[in-house]
């Protein structure tokens, strides 16, 4: 590839596009812009990511690729592209220089404060619904979920969006990241309770039929820390220390106290967490643990339900 310090943006559109798309596969960081894309292409995937890269960076509309692909570039607009591409190349997230990720077919508003919504993460909003749904044929009106670490609002949202009778609580530690979860859920006009805290904290005496969470689980030394991609997100909401369980554990011992008699744990983790956090949960009071696969194939969501025993020795438990 041409090195970015000497790259020269054309002065017309289509041609910036494609200077663009051949700049990021060669540099190997462009990714599928729509979740679970049937194979890879890495070529289609370069040139839809520099489409949008480039449409973004001048602030046009997609129709101007078809109603003017000759449009003249100023040397401004050649500059801010240049600049995003070195950006982009850098591993910069594309979804941090668009400002916004789509995930459950819903446009979020992403920054650096929050983790980029990933598709992976579409199976936790889908076994959550498909326990509420379960609970509702059961008899039980208006199911409650509690969404913890809600970062951009992503999983919450979404269930909120499909499922807009249920009562849905999410809570955030960061300050910045519960701004963007709040600008979504204003974004998607769905009703949602957003609490600042500490994981169970802002919810303490309060019972759930659903508890869904995506919390760190990245061991500290992994080197896809490193990586193009994670690199630029906040470390803090990857990984908890030390060998990435930390946050699982603590999830595991201490929804018992929070949860409603036959509630259910969701928790995402990592592709080889899945047996450990099973025996955990196990060993917490849950039953019909079972982990769920991903569309790679990965276990990737484990999920538990608490029976009574649990539920009254949870009443006693000393963690909050």
């Amino acid at each position: 590839m041409p090195s970015l310090a000497i790259l020269t943006i054309p002065a017309h559109l289509r041609t910036a596009v494609q200077t663009v798309a051949a700049a990021l596969a060669a540099a190997h960081v462009a990714r599928p812009l729509r979740p679970h894309p049937p194979e890879p292409q890495p070529a289609r995937d370069a040139l839809r990511e520099a489409e949008a890269l480039v449409l973004a960076a001048l602030g046009l509309p997609r129709s101007t690729l078809y109603a003017d692909p000759e449009r003249a570039l100023s040397v401004l607009e050649q500059a801010k592209i240049s600049q995003w591409l070195h950006r982009r190349c850098d591993g910069e997230p594309l979804a941090y220089l668009l400002g916004e990720r789509e995930f459950w077919s819903l446009t979020l508003t992403v920054s650096p404060a929050v983790l980029v919504p990933r598709p992976e993460t579409e199976l936790l909003v889908e076994r959550a619904l498909q326990c509420g749904d379960a609970l509702e044929t059961g008899g039980l009106a208006l199911p409650t979920v509690l969404d913890l670490g809600t970062g951009s609002g992503a999983i919450a949202i979404a269930i909120a969006h499909e499922r807009p009778g249920w009562r849905v609580t999410a809570v955030e530690r960061c300050h910045e990241a519960l701004a963007v979860a709040r600008q979504n859920a204003a974004r998607h006009a769905v009703a949602l309770e957003l609490l600042q805290g500490n994981w169970f904290a802002p919810v303490a005496g309060r019972r759930f039929n659903i508890i869904a969470a995506n919390p760190p689980y990245v061991a500290a030394d992994d080197p896809v820390l490193q990586g193009d991609s994670l690199r630029h997100e906040p470390r803090a909401a990857l990984t908890p220390g030390d060998d990435g369980f930390a946050d699982l554990a603590y999830l595991a011992a201490a929804a018992p106290r929070y949860l409603e008699p036959a509630g259910t744990l969701l928790l995402e983790h990592g592709t080889a967490q899945g047996a450990r956090l099973r025996a955990e949960l196990v060993a917490r009071g849950f039953r019909h643990v079972v982990s769920h696969r991903d569309l790679a194939g990965h276990e990737r969501v484990t999920e538990g339900r608490l029976d009574l025993h649990s539920l009254r020795m949870s009443k006693t438990d000393p963690i909050s």
